[in-house]
């Protein structure tokens, strides 16, 4: 809970949830308090108005006297529920019950205010799992079954009919459709889905029949994964956050010892009591730090959410704010600047190999591999029969290497055939090829080499307007990729990356992230989330693209993209910027007017419904609505 305002915190005590009940004691001690003034001016002062006013202030405010008392006894803490009970009761004993009663209900307005606040933004979130249907038609014994989705079970295939959501994450059986992947990527252009193709819960399929076999059970659907990261990241405080919430621990305390100065030593110097209690108690009222105290997270949980509408899920409000500090940006190569898949060009049999044969032995040792290079190879050697691979395993940032026939079999980069001491000096005597400048996958023993494969990268759409972007911005821009140096150049000057860094292994890509965010402070790493997953998690932010198809890449990154889309990397800029410059605005009016209103209550130019109506429930008013603008803004 906020301690700067322990009933007014975003997402946390007794205002988490929207209810009835709150809505009815404000309306309620809303119209005895208009009673109780009508009275007053019908009869006078007398025993019936402050009757209604006290029975006022006990049901708009009792929760508040409970959160305050509760925890001053049980945390040894003074809270802003504390000062408004106290302000209320200091109002009654002076006279002044009308204001009192006021204080009260207009206090329980602000935190049903914000309490509305948090509930719009995160429900936006949570109406994401009402996508998904409740049941599956599920295929038994040729005939479809009506069943809840949670007893539907991974193997299960389940009917999607044209116009249907579909329930479950899954692979398509049979049947082809436009998929509308809009809930969970933000992209509402439709997505052609045919056999073999992922498909996730919520999507919506637009004109076809689908069978999907399910993968994942309702609970482990990647739509319920967005959905807990997402609420798990409402929840984490940015550091703004919990610096607001150290200070409180000063600040509340100092309050009340003020406004007992206040109340005390002028009253004693030059009399008039009653007056200085009461500029005290308005000192106590407009002292109330609640529109400071969620100025940040009410800031953040809109912008974190809108950003999962768009398709990009941040974990946390301080990540939100450290984006925008971005001095450097490194984008790792294949996968983020090119296509996941280069094409491949060639196939070069060496020391009398057949083609045949090195892309059966190519395409056998990559079928276990899930490196870029991996998918074009096993795709070009679908046709051929291809031998049995025992006794796998990655070689990590060199290639993969298999027992075929009973003997060992790698393929891999040029590194490691050199590392292994197999002779690789006459592939650079291959004629129109450039060893330097391509791709390559070499294929082959601890002896020999059978083959080498070429590949070229295409660079992914927007790739060069992203760059331009972030350099126009005063943003640096360093590519690092595994590949080697010719063709990682080669891609850097089509880019126009400031620069490039090649023939990296993983951990080099951590050593160059770490030697980055010494120089420069802010480094975000942009990957896929997989192969370079420490790099992200070595970066100021690591964002993952792509994350979609990927549980890996969710868990690994501050950041996920759900498409494969660099322009997203700009709305994150964008929204950071946007977010932070809210936050700033928020906590400076706040920390301006409060200022300001509080030398109005020395001076007595204020009554207590001046303080707690414009500077508590209006300044409120204002944070969150000046907030949700940036659920306005889109990807």
């Amino acid at each position: 809970m906020s301690e700067a305002c322990a009933s007014c915190d975003v997402g946390s005590g007794h205002g988490g949830r929207m209810d009835r009940g709150a809505i009815v004691r404000i309306v309620l001690g809303a119209f005895l308090l208009g009673l109780g003034i009508a009275l007053h001016h019908i009869l006078g002062i007398g025993f019936y108005p402050t009757l209604l006013y006290a029975t006022s202030a006990i049901i708009a405010g009792y929760e508040i006297v409970i959160g305050g008392m509760r925890a001053l006894v049980h945390k040894r803490r003074f809270t802003v529920d504390l000062l408004v009970a106290v302000a209320a009761a200091g109002a009654f004993a002076i006279g002044h019950g009308e204001e009192g009663a006021a204080v009260m209900v207009l206090f329980s307005v602000a935190e049903w205010l914000e309490r509305l606040a948090e509930h719009r933004a995160r429900s936006s979130i949570d109406a994401l799992l009402s996508l998904a249907p409740k049941t599956a038609r599920v295929l038994k014994d040729g005939k479809e079954l009506e069943v809840p989705v949670h007893d539907v079970e991974r193997g299960d295939v389940v009917v999607v009919r044209p116009g249907d959501s579909i329930p479950l994450d899954g692979v398509v059986v049979r049947g082809k459709s436009l998929v509308n992947q809009a809930s969970i990527t933000g992209e509402p252009l439709p997505v052609y889905k045919e056999v073999g193709d992922e498909v996730f819960a919520s999507t919506l399929s637009e004109d076809g029949y689908l069978e999907v076999r399910v993968s994942k059970k309702s609970t482990e659907t990647l739509l319920s994964r967005i959905v807990d990261l997402v609420q798990e990241a409402q929840r984490t405080k940015s550091p703004t956050e919990r610096f607001i919430d150290g200070f409180s621990r000063y600040y509340t305390p100092s309050v009340i010892v003020l406004a007992l100065m206040v109340a005390i030593v002028p009253s004693l110097l030059f009399g008039s009591y009653e007056e200085w209690v009461y500029r005290a108690l308005v000192l106590l009222v407009i002292s109330c730090p609640c529109a400071l105290a969620i100025s940040t997270p009410v800031s953040m949980v809109s912008a974190i959410t809108s950003a999962a509408r768009n398709g990009v899920l941040i974990k946390g409000g301080a990540h939100v704010e450290e984006v925008g500090k971005t001095k450097v940006v490194a984008f790792d190569k294949t996968g983020t600047l090119t296509r996941a898949q280069p094409a491949l060009t060639e196939i070069i049999p060496l020391n009398g190999a057949s083609r045949e044969e090195v892309l059966a032995i190519a395409g056998a040792l990559e079928a276990h591999s899930n490196h870029p290079l991996a998918r074009p190879i096993v795709d070009a050697s679908a046709e051929v029969p291809k031998p049995e691979v025992r006794e796998f395993s990655s070689l990590t940032g060199l290639g993969v290497r298999g027992l075929i026939d009973g003997g060992e079999y790698y393929a891999g980069s040029l590194r490691l055939f050199q590392m292994m001491g197999v002779p690789t000096e006459h592939i650079d005597g291959i004629e129109g090829l450039d060893i330097g400048a391509k791709s390559l996958v070499l294929v082959g023993t601890r002896e020999r080499l059978l083959g080498v494969l070429t590949f070229e990268d295409t660079l992914r759409d927007g790739a060069v307007n992203t760059v331009e972007e972030l350099k126009r911005r005063g943003i640096r821009t360093v590519m690092v990729t595994g590949d080697t140096g010719k063709s990682a150049m080669e891609v850097a000057r089509e880019l126009g990356v400031d620069e490039c860094l090649a023939e990296l292994s993983p951990e080099d890509k951590v050593k160059v992230v770490r030697r980055l965010r010494r120089e420069y402070g802010h480094v975000l790493m942009v990957g896929d989330g997989v192969n370079d997953a420490p790099a992200l998690a070595a970066a100021s932010v690591g964002v993952a693209m792509g994350a979609a198809g990927s549980d890996v890449a969710l868990e690994s990154a501050h950041v996920a993209l759900m498409l494969e889309d660099l322009t997203k990397l700009i709305y994150l800029l964008d929204l950071s910027a946007h977010t932070n410059g809210v936050v700033r605005q928020n906590v400076f009016s706040s920390i301006l007017v409060k200022g300001g209103f509080a030398i109005l209550a020395l001076l007595g130019m204020i009554t207590l419904w001046m303080a707690v109506g414009f500077g508590d429930v209006g300044l409120s008013l204002l944070v969150i609505l000046n907030a949700m603008r940036l659920s306005l803004l889109k990807g």
